[in-house]
Parts: C-alpha cells; structure tokens; sequence
C-alpha cells in the first residue's frame, strides 16, 4: 500500500479512536468478577491476566468482587455457566465453537456490566485478550467501545510457535523464566494456542543460560499448563538408527524427559534436517516412542515430518500409512523440504491431522525468502534480522495453510514477533484485516496514542525491503517517521519490541547512503581502468584502489551507524539479543549477528583487491591490460550488448524469481571474497529480451557453477565453450532464425542433481548477450 494510503488510514482510524466521551464505556473504577466453576489454579490466572496487564498500561489496580453491587463490573464466565452468583448470562442465538469467546456490554440494575465468556477456559483468555487490544489504556483511564457485541471463534485449531531454548535461538538462551512466562502470556493473548521448545540441550553450550536448559524444559512446561495451551517438542530420532543401540538410546533419553515433565501434548519427530533414516527404521523407532510417550502422557501424540524424504522414502512412508494405518500415529507435519503441500493433503489418510511447519523467522536460505531483496541487504542484515512483513506472510498464510489443520512455526528469536502476531491471528481468522492485526499489536504494546503511526511505521520497513535499495525513495522517509515517533515517545526506549523496530530503520538508512557511496567508488575505480593503456596498468590499478579503500577511510552515515550500535547495546540488556559473535557472544555469523557485516563491502572491493594481485603477476603489460579492460567491462558490455546479475534485484531481463532463498551463497562466514554477482544465483532463471537486432549475430554466455542446459526460445544450444567452475565461462552462439521478430527467451533445463546438496548442483550467476 502507498505512503498516501497509509496516511489515510491512519487519519480515519484516529477519528474512529477520539470519538465523543459518550461513545465509550469508562471502565476506571470497574470491579470484575470471575465464575466460581472456573478450576483453581485458573480461575487466579485470568484474574492475574486482566489484572495485572490493564496495571501495567494505566496503572489502575483493579479490584475483584463476588457480588453484582457496584456501577461498573467486568465479568468473566463460561458459555455453560447457568449463572454468575446469582446473575443468568445473557442470552446467545448459538453456542460458541472451541476457544471461542464473545465480548458484550450490557446492564445490571442500572450498572454497566462487561461480560466475557469463554466456550472454555482457554476461549475466556482469548477474550481477555481481544478486550485487552480493542481498549483505550493510558494513564488513570481505561474504555472500550459502548454497545460491545463480538463473538468470534478461531479458524484454525493448532496456532502456535517454536521457542528452543537453546544456543541457536538469537536470544532465548538469555532469558529468565519468567519472560518467557510474559511472553507465552502475550502469545496467548494474541490467539495462540501451543508452543514447542527443543529439549536435549547441552548445560554449557551457551553463556547466556540463566538455569540449566533441563530445568527449563520442565518449567515451559508449567507455563503452559498454566494458560491451559499445549506444550509440544521437536526432538528428532537419533541421526543413523542403523548404528548398535542408537534405536535404544534415543528411547532411554526420550524417557527420562516424559518423565520429569508434567505436561506435554506433543512430540515431533522430523523425518530429515537433521538425520537421513529411511522410514524402513524411523517408523519402528517411532512406533516405540509412542509406546514410551503414553506411559507418561497418555494424550499425546506423535508427529512426523517427510523433510528431506525423496520419492521412494514418500512412497514406503505412506504405502505404510495406507496398509496399517497405526493408531500410534497422531499426524504428519509439513515443514522445509517436505513434499508439496498439496501431495501430502492428497496422500495422508483422513485420520491423521496435518500440520504446517512454516519458517517465519529466516529471510534468505529458507522456507519463505524475502522477495525481490537487495543484495546490500543480504550481505550485511543477514539471515536473522528484524523482519516485520505483514504483507509478504499474510500471502503466504493464505497460500498455503488452508491445506492443513493448523500451524507451529519455525522460530529462532525475538526479531520475527511482528511476524508471529500474524500468523497467531490470521489462524484465528484469515479473513481479518492486517492493518487492524498491526495496530491491535502496536496498541497492546506501544500505546493507543502511537498506534497509528506506529503501524503505518512497521508497513513502511517492510516496503524498505522490496526491490532495489537505491531505487527506493522510501527508505529515507520510514527512517524520518522512526525518528520522528523516537523524539515523541522517549518513554518507549527501554521497551525491546520498539528497540528492534526502530534499529532496523537505522540500520537500512545506513546501508543505503553505504551502497551509494560504494558503488560510486567503484564507478570512479573504472573509470580510472579504461585509462589503462595510458597510464600503464600498475598505475591504474594502484589509483583504482585509492578510490575503493575511501570506504574504510573516508567514512559515511556514521551518525546513523552509531545508533544501530545503541539499539543493539539496548537490546542486549533487555532481552539479551545477540546481534554480534565477539561483542554479544552470538551463536554464530548467520545467527542474527547483524553488527559483524554491518560495513561488509557492498562493491567489488574484495574481488577487486585478489584480481589486482593475480594481474600483476601476468607475464606481460598487453595480459595486464586485456584483464583490466575485461574487469572494467564485466557490467557494462557495451552498446547493443547485455548483462544480467540474475538473482540482482534491479536485474532488467530476468523475470524468474528462486523460490527457495539459498540463492545468497553463505561462504566463509558470509565474508567470502567472490564478485558479488557471483554469490547470488538462480537454478533455472528465465530471462526475456525485445528489440534486439535480427539482422546481427549474438553470442549468449553464461558464468555460474556446473552445467548450464541452456535453451533459446525452446531450442537447446550447443556451447562452443563450457567452463563449469565459479566465475568460469559457458559460450553459446545464438542462431539468428531464432530471434527474426526480436524477441528472445532464456531458459535453463535443470540437470538431475537430486543427489547433491543444493550447494554443490548447478546454478547460474551471470548471464550476457553479446552483440557481435
């Protein structure tokens, strides 16, 4: 949606929020009752819930009552309850369906009265949480709309996400119990459901631990059983079960874990990543698992994931599922490299429930990659950054949910919470609106008075990622509304949701003004190559690299650089979020470490620096010379020529898109050296050419890795040259029969690499048309 469409809303929804004083129900001095049928301990947790949220945001300290005497009162009862001390619930046209909840202003002799009623217990703590982001709360006040009348059930019965308290995770592993009993809480106010830790982690495979990650397996578990959600874990199969007493010793650690833990409702058990057990041994594996897991939990149940599985592992697993139909099996979970959604809903018998394993929390080498992003981005924020898009998951949620029962997500830290929100309530309901979603979201833990802007400001960081940086005139301006609501709302600084927000603005302002900078370094290093044979090329090399090393020298946007730095050091005292390997002690580079690539070169810097030394031991000043103009050339073929960086954001003929994000190479830590078109790629690209000369000859070459099945408006080409290493070179001379009406169409034919790991099969990283 455009900045003007944005503003609109935002303009409407502050009418609708400041209407007449009338208009709204004052709920300050409001007493609330709880039904007597609701069970101990959770009769005291939804109390502790309204109680101490709404105290939080106004500071009002609300107080319980077990009589209908009063003016205001909020009651929280059960569909089924015939009464609340004394009082009938009012009347409803149709029962509510599982965890459903209706929220309804009405009267009591003379008093206002808000009634919340739940179909269950869990459905009473989802309509706390509806009230609680519908309502007006800030110092001293709180209101609601008058005449509330809303009864909703969810869409979706499994709405959850993945919480590994493990090293892994970007910052997890540094929190206490009770944040994570906050934020389950949090979840479940926003319509979750279940949470999945991933138990069997070392004691010192982090520093950040605040208790022993077997203590804490056992007290997520206590969290759960206390807002009445489902506690699951993924804990995978020994990695070969062929070995001598693998199968027994995954049974006896399983064991020991069902035991001390007091809830559990789940346990899934991925088919591959990690492990590559052929179903022929992981069906009897987890046969007794399930054996095991009943003596504890009698209710649960096993799931298991096809990932990794090709077609022979699929075929044995459900030819399984068909002939035997096990009892023993609760259901199947889709995740990452699992057979199309759609063939598993084909192919998985009616008595088994389906679940989605989708990755919201990766932007690259993932499930879901960020559309149509900038390389400068994926160098330097990385796999794990901040990454509110609302409206890239919305289409994905709709896309691909609707085949299965419901959701767990991927999730390796706090950066994706906007994501999880998402997520949480579009399973509620799909249809809902996710402007409304945000600003419920931005309301709940910013404020009413920031909610606009700040919704409009979560819209604009995702618009910051879509398409060339350069080209985006919007990255300037999301940055202008952070500042703007910065200076405004000092009083959120210490609060970690608006901390990761505001950084991100920063930190994208940042790689901008870096990659217009750099790529005008580059632009003047080739300037000085194409005097080459003027100058000689030692010269010209050596007067080329003063203008590329102004990068590290002659600095840029350090104001902006600085503040990153700030918000980072925030985040690390409030969630312990670990945005760097040596100063926060990250997992790793690719775990959200986004201060270690922060100035990573967005040109060819690198690249540049290793081919001047392999040029100047070239045997003679013409080699020298050739390969100077040959670098200097690379992008820009000349007139009636074309190049493409096919997985480029600003490529101009390339109309394919991957759809499985390992089209960023992760290399060396992410500090490889390589040219910077060379480390982004395309399995098969497809790219479209018009107006080009049909009286001239073309030549197609190709650089990438491996084979290149190249085709030319359908017909296969014959190369003339084919080199298959990096930054090799394929050569196909183009048939002038083929393109008489101008027009041109690039496809690659994938070879049979099913084989290989994804990064040894082949890819294409460049292609050029030259004119002859």
């Amino acid at each position: 949606m455009s900045r003007f469409f944005l503003v609109l809303f935002a303009l409407g929804a502050m009418v609708a929020c400041t209407g007449p004083s009338n208009d709204n129900l004052d709920l300050a001095d409001a007493r609330f009752i709880v039904s007597p049928t609701l069970e101990i301990p959770f009769r005291e947790t939804v109390a502790e819930v309204l109680t101490e949220e709404v105290e939080k945001r106004t500071s009002l300290k609300m107080g319980k009552s077990q009589n209908w005497e009063g003016a205001t009162l909020i009651v929280l009862a059960l569909q089924d309850d015939p009464e609340v001390y004394g009082v009938p619930l009012p009347v409803a046209e149709k029962r509510l369906k599982n965890e459903g909840y209706r929220i309804l202003h009405g009267k009591h002799q003379g008093g206002d009265v808000l009634w919340v009623i739940g179909a269950d217990p869990r459905g009473l703590l989802y309509g706390i949480g509806k009230l609680l982001r519908l309502a007006h709360m800030e110092e001293g006040r709180l209101r609601v709309p008058k005449d509330l009348d809303i009864s909703s059930s969810p869409e979706y019965a499994l709405r959850g996400h993945q919480f590994g308290y493990r090293n892994t995770a970007n910052s997890w592993d540094a929190w206490s119990v009770e944040q994570f009993d906050q934020h389950f809480r949090e979840q479940v106010l926003f319509g979750a459901n279940s949470f999945e830790n991933i138990p069997f982690q070392d004691p010192e495979s982090s520093v950040h631990f605040k208790i022993d990650p077997r203590e804490m397996e056992v007290r997520m578990s206590e969290i759960c059983a206390k807002y009445d959600v489902d506690y699951w874990v993924w804990t995978p199969a020994p990695e070969d079960l062929s070995e001598d007493g693998a199968h027994e010793e995954g049974l006896r650690q399983q064991e020991a874990f069902y035991a001390r833990c007091p809830k559990l409702n789940g346990v899934f058990v991925p088919g591959g990543d990690p492990g590559e057990n052929h179903p022929s041994r992981l069906i009897p594996y987890l046969k007794d698992l399930s054996e095991v897991l009943k003596k504890y939990h009698p209710d649960a149940g096993i799931w298991v994931s096809l990932q990794g599985f090709d077609e022979e592992k699929t075929d044995y697993f459900f030819d399984y599922l068909k002939t035997t139909e096990p009892d023993w099996l609760k259901g199947l979970v889709n995740g990452p490299s699992s057979p199309p959604l759609e063939i598993e809903r084909q192919r998985l018998p009616k008595k088994y429930q389906y679940r989605f394993y989708p990755d919201i929390t990766h932007t690259v080498r993932c499930h879901y990659p960020v559309e149509r992003w900038d390389q400068a981005f994926a160098l330097t924020l990385g796999r794990e950054p901040c990454n509110p898009q609302p409206e890239q998951y919305a289409k994905y949620f709709r896309r691909d949910v609707g085949y299965t029962d419901g959701f767990i997500t991927y999730s390796d830290g706090s950066h994706d919470d906007v994501n999880k929100v998402i997520w949480s309530q579009l399973g509620w309901d799909s249809a809902q609106d996710l402007r409304q979603i945000v600003l419920e979201y931005c309301r709940f833990f910013f404020g009413r008075e920031v909610a606009q802007e700040a919704t409009e400001a979560i819209f604009a960081l995702e618009d910051n990622w879509d398409g060339p940086i350069l080209e985006n005139g919007g990255i300037a301006e999301t940055l202008a509304l952070w500042q703007k609501l910065e200076e405004q709302y000092p009083a959120l600084s210490d609060n970690w949701r608006w901390q990761q927000l505001v950084m991100r603005a920063y930190y994208d302002a940042y790689i901008k003004e870096r990659l217009a900078y750099e790529k005008g370094l580059e632009t003047k290093a080739n300037a000085v190559l194409a005097r080459a044979r003027e100058i000689g090329a030692e010269q010209a090399m050596e007067e080329a690299l003063e203008h590329l090393e102004k990068a590290q020298t002659e600095l840029v946007a350090q104001d902006l650089k600085q503040k990153v730095f700030e918000y980072a050091e925030a985040l690390f005292r409030s969630i312990g979020a670990q945005t760097s390997v040596p100063k926060y002690k990250a997992r790793s580079a690719e775990r959200g470490a986004v201060l270690d690539f922060i100035d990573h070169p967005l040109n060819n810097r690198w690249w540049l620096e290793d081919e001047f030394e392999k040029i100047k031991k070239l045997a003679s000043e013409e080699e020298k010379l050739a390969r100077l103009e040959f670098i200097r050339t690379y992008e820009f073929p000349g007139e009636g020529s074309f190049y493409d960086n096919v997985s480029s954001a600003d490529a101009q003929h390339v109309i394919s898109e991957t759809d499985d994000a390992i089209d960023y190479l992760w290399e060396n830590e992410g500090l490889s050296r390589k040219r910077l078109s060379t480390q982004l790629f395309q399995f098969s690209p497809v790219l479209v050419y018009d107006g080009l000369d049909a009286g001239s000859d073309y030549l197609i070459r190709v650089s990438g890795y491996g084979e290149a099945l190249l085709r030319a408006n359908g017909q296969r080409l014959k190369p003339t040259k084919y080199e298959k290493g990096f930054e090799q070179f394929k050569e196909f001379p183009l048939p002038k029969d083929l393109i008489k009406e101008g027009k041109l169409k690039i496809t690659f034919d994938q070879p049979d690499e099913a084989h290989l790991n994804w990064r040894k099969q082949s890819r294409v990283t460049d292609v050029w048309l030259l004119k002859q």
